[in-house]
């Protein structure tokens, strides 16, 4: 039994907090509220609890740009998971990158980090995301590992056993490039899979269990994803009225870390408040492929500075949790849910630097960071 005393609690359903105590029984919550007794008292007094941060969009594995052995990027992980916990960040959903061994390694203690869900590779349609090709040398898999099987398909049966492909190496997400890269969509050369396509894919994925995350830059992309039956819309740069009312029964992770500093940062923005004053349900993604490396804190920031910070923060918990079907087990602090939670410095729901207020990280019970 641990208790923690004398912190301020988040609701991220609506933001408010309240003077709370919190008594954990090995990796779950087991009572919240005033005047609790228990073992193991951890003085929390002057700061705020939140759920553990959930990132919903990030590549902890992702290919470096330098020609290094495959071993690199599965290496590389280490030092990167290490760092996302102790920032508070507990749960990720990888988009690409990351391969079931990653998680074996985590469930057998071998590495630390917070609980990773992978999607293996981004499916697409020949000279689509994912569609490595080159002009001196043709189509080049420069993973060539066998934990991530060819994305590639063309025509709707095709598409299926992409899906296949990535269920039987231990994917528990479908990721599909519903639109091309962002240098694609610039060049005008903006190869994306059929309609028809992708309504084969999500309901393949649908039969094997499985949700699809879909990235779309464009208007017309997510409109063919949303409509076809994604779960979540990445990225989604350029959403129109139309793309905004095809959201109705998705969720938008707008990762806005990658751009926000590019020409198209302002219509990134835009998206985002036409889709929030929209109702559409946001969840926080990072994309945190870029090195270096960004992360769900910096996405935190310039998600609070659109939607605030109470917002903010339900992108990246509860509506997190919401999202990836783990509503019943993590994202807030409730009785009976993970023990998954951030003790930050200070009462207030600020954003800005969160790094620096985290004072201690609960993974599954344990403490895994705590500052001195």
């Amino acid at each position: 039994m641990t208790l923690l005393a004398g912190a301020r609690v988040l609701d991220p359903e609506t933001g408010e907090t309240t003077r709370a105590d919190v008594r954990l029984d090995g990796d779950r919550i087991a009572e919240v509220g005033p005047g609790l007794d228990g073992d193991g008292r951890v003085d929390c007094t002057g700061g705020l609890l939140i759920p553990g941060l959930i990132d919903c969009h990030v590549h902890v594995a992702f290919r470096r740009p330098e020609p290094l052995p495959r071993s690199a990027r599965i290496l590389e992980t280490v030092p990167v998971l290490r760092g996302l916990l102790a920032r508070g960040i507990t749960t990720v959903r990888d988009a690409w990158g990351a391969d079931a061994g990653l998680k074996h390694a985590l469930r057998e203690g071998w590495i630390t980090g917070p609980d990773v869900l992978v999607s293996l590779r981004q499916l697409g349609p020949t000279g689509g995301l994912g569609d490595s090709w080159e002009p001196p040398a043709g189509a080049v898999d420069r993973y060539g590992d066998p934990s991530l099987p060819d994305p590639v398909f063309d025509g709707p049966d095709a598409a299926r056993a992409a899906v296949r492909r990535m269920v039987r190496a231990g994917a528990d997400w479908i990721k599909v490039g519903a639109s091309g890269a962002m240098r694609s969509v610039r060049a005008g050369v903006d190869v994306r899979p059929t309609d028809e396509e992708l309504v084969a894919l999500v309901d393949e994925a649908r039969r094997c269990g499985r949700d699809v995350m879909a990235h779309a830059h464009t208007a017309a992309a997510v409109v063919s994803a949303a409509r076809a039956g994604a779960r979540s819309i990445e990225h989604g740069t350029f959403l129109d009225d139309e793309s905004v009312a095809a959201l109705g029964n998705t969720w938008y992770v707008p990762t806005l870390s990658p751009i926000s500093d590019s020409e198209f940062a302002p219509d990134h923005r835009r998206s985002v408040r036409l889709a929030a004053e929209a109702g559409v349900r946001i969840a926080a993604g990072s994309d945190l492929a870029p090195r270096p490396h960004v992360d769900l804190t910096t996405e935190l920031r310039l998600l609070a500075a659109i939607l605030g910070d109470a917002a903010a923060l339900k992108a990246a918990t509860s509506e997190a949790a919401r999202l990836l079907r783990l509503d019943d087990d993590r994202g807030r602090v409730e009785p009976g849910l993970r023990a998954d939670l951030v003790l930050l410095d200070g009462t207030d729901l600020d954003v800005t630097d969160l790094p620096g207020r985290v004072r201690t990280v609960w993974h599954d019970g344990k403490a895994v960071g705590a500052r001195e």
